[in-house]
């Protein structure tokens, strides 16, 4: 998604294969690189990352309506 390799999509690049996925999103907080986050999709799904946007706004629903 982004132009240049973060200093996480190797992490998310191995996430994304290991789960055969057509797209992955890593999140770090205080990783050995600091924090940051990757986000990958692959060419199987190139639909995916329009619809990323509502896909992470649903997660964010969620995690807040879990955390109380």
């Amino acid at each position: 998604m982004a132009p240049e390799p973060g200093k996480y999509d190797d992490l998310c690049t191995h996430v994304r294969e290991q789960a055969c996925a057509d797209g992955a999103v890593v999140v770090i907080f205080g990783g050995k690189f600091g924090s940051g986050f990757s986000v990958q999709v692959g060419d199987r799904a190139p639909n995916l990352a329009r619809k990323l946007p509502e896909i992470l706004r649903a997660m964010a629903r969620q995690i807040e309506e879990s955390a109380g």
